[in-house]
């Protein structure tokens, strides 16, 4: 008797929990503080991947956050129902968001610097938009475009690039698009499943999908012993952590309220949180161009933002006032 009392009360909490987190604000808030833990990631997988391949540091990265993860969710609830038409989908998930993507980013910064690179991922909201505009009929104001194109060169200024390195390594270039457009896939196949599954839930199947991909290449290319060095092992933890488990939380959960390209226009806060940690970390020093180029970015992204929400709750009224 005393349990049948208990459960009702369990799940009660835990929908007020979740729905908590489908607060809009409360989603844009936890998206800016992800974005500022993200701005580190460039800093420590650049190092771990002094040791590491990035195909293993991936593996490592998403294994620590499934070990970090699956205990949260046997405490939330114990209920594993994964529907069989969405193991697909899961797995493109898997595949772009977390194997591809990483792969190429890591990969491409053996071609071109940091700062390069980071311009060619800026695109990500610019595709996003524009796969919205062809796939599904929601056209961007000039201003949007507009203001996209402001952060990418509010970017540019912000990370100091100087557009002579733009002559880089083709591959290096061919590899961020990859990236760029594993991204978008990811964020739309994400947004379809957020109907269905709750974040948590939704994080760690995605980051089991991983997992199960990267297996066979661990088990055919396993890491070095010498290749476990503190600086290594303690990047992939922090890594697992904070970018993968309770990162992907945050993102996933934002997806399913504000929407994919909102959520990949926050990826263009993260070159304006490099150079501040850089700063405060690497007492590096800011000219006055980059300290304007990052009040474009923050101003631009802002503007986007509320002209994407604004034509989104349009859209919505739209459909409702046709039904």
């Amino acid at each position: 008797m005393n349990d049948s009392r208990k459960r009702p009360a369990q799940g009660r909490r835990e929908r007020h929990f979740f729905m908590n987190l489908k607060s809009s604000k409360l989603c844009y808030t936890l998206m800016t503080l992800l974005v500022c833990l993200w701005g580190l990631e460039y800093i420590i997988a650049k190092k771990a991947l002094e040791d590491f391949e990035p195909l293993t540091l991936v593996f490592f990265k998403y294994g620590v956050a499934f070990i970090v993860l699956a205990p949260i969710k046997l405490i939330v609830d114990r209920r594993i129902a994964v529907r069989g038409k969405h193991i697909v989908p899961l797995f493109v998930c898997a595949l772009f968001g977390d194997v591809i993507y990483y792969a190429a980013e890591y990969q491409a910064l053996s071609y071109v610097s940091v700062a390069v690179l980071t311009i060619i991922l800026s695109f990500v909201p610019l595709l996003s938009i524009l796969i919205e505009w062809v796939l599904y009929g929601r056209r961007p104001s000039p201003l949007m475009i507009a203001g996209v194109f402001a952060c990418i060169l509010g970017i540019a200024l912000v990370i100091g690039v100087d557009f002579t390195q733009l002559r880089g390594a083709p591959l290096g270039y061919a590899l961020g698009g990859i990236a760029v457009l594993a991204w978008n896939i990811y964020n739309f196949f994400t947004e379809k499943l957020t109907d269905n599954y709750k974040a948590l839930d939704l994080t760690l199947y995605q980051i089991a999908c991983t997992l199960i991909l990267l297996a066979p290449y661990i088990i055919a290319h396993p890491p070095a012993l010498a290749s476990m060095t503190p600086a290594a092992v303690g990047g992939a933890v922090y890594l697992g952590v904070v970018s993968c488990a309770a990162g992907f939380f945050i993102y996933v959960n934002a997806i399913s309220v504000l929407g994919a390209t909102p959520c990949a226009l926050f990826s263009t806060f993260m070159p304006v949180t490099a150079a501040f940690f850089g700063l405060i970390l690497l007492k590096e020093r800011l000219t006055p161009l980059q300290i304007a180029g990052g009040a474009i970015v923050v101003a631009s992204a802002c503007m986007v933002l509320r002209r994407k929400s604004l034509s989104d709750a349009r859209a919505d009224a739209g459909e409702r006032g046709g039904a």
